[in-house]
This record gives structure tokens, sequence and C-alpha cells, in this order.
């Protein structure tokens, strides 16, 4: 078993939290403003969705299931096969019309990174590409051109 990672990232949106949660809830678009994902597919089962990430040269899959989702407040998910993960986001409104987004996503360290990268370093450019993609996500419904307006 190897080394578990966990990052957590928060932004404040100006939005209500009712957009932002449908905005995030079409997991198919985080392509769109998740950099490291490559895509996002919903399976039959709409709570399990497949995943491809690619980034600095590696490409990981996996399946993940949604365990939790209460709407406009949180979604939970774990890996079903393929890279092991987890994680939640949970909103927070902020008044009629901002809310908080927290991010947070556990991972395994993938065994062929684990010899090429000090945990430590790994995890700071993890939690850099994960607030930037939280601020695009931030960006992305405070423009609303995120084809849900």
């Amino acid at each position: 078993m190897g080394r578990w990672l966990e990052h957590s990232v928060t932004t404040e949106i100006k939005a209500p939290v009712q957009r932002v949660w449908e905005v995030w809830s079409d997991l198919e678009a985080m392509p769109r403003w998740m950099r490291w994902i490559e895509s996002v597919v919903t399976l039959d089962d709409p709570d399990i969705t497949d995943w491809t990430l690619a980034a600095q040269g590696f490409r990981f899959h996996w399946k993940a299931r949604i365990s939790q989702r209460v709407e406009a407040q949180q979604l939970h998910w774990e890996s079903v096969g393929g890279l092991p993960t987890k994680g939640a986001v949970r909103f927070y409104p902020q008044g009629d019309s901002h809310t908080v987004v927290r991010l947070t996503v556990s991972y395994e360290l993938p065994g062929v990174l684990a010899p090429l990268m000090e945990p430590s370093i790994l995890g700071g450019i993890v939690t850099k590409e994960l607030q930037a993609n939280l601020d695009r996500f931030r960006d992305l419904v405070e423009r609303g051109d995120d084809g849900q307006s």
C-alpha cells in the first residue's frame, strides 16, 4: 500500500450556491476548467464516472463513484478502479449572491511517481494546480460562459 496525499483548496465565487452547484454538477464539463483532467464520462449509472488525467507526460485512469450527494451542499466520491482517489467538494452560501467552495482531494501516490519525486514537492505542485483549477472554475461561473446561463 502506497502513501496517500491530501490537498484542500478554497475559493469564493460571486454567484448563488444553486448556480455554483449546477455548474459543478456537470462533471463531463470539468476538462474546461480542470487543466489536468483530459476527460470525464458518465457511465450507465449516473453515480459512476470514468476519468482520465494527463499531466507532465503521465496518464492515469480511474472510475469514481459518488458516495454522497446533498444538493447545493456537498458531493463526495471515491475511486472504484484505477488510480486510488477520494474527495469531497463542499458549497457554503455566503448570503444570496456569494458561495465559498472547498475542494478536498486525496489520492495514493502512484508507484511510478514515488521514486521520481519527493511527496512534499509533488504535494506542492498538486495543491497549486488544484487552486488554479478552482480559480478557473470561479472565473467560469462568474463570467457565465459555462453554457448554463
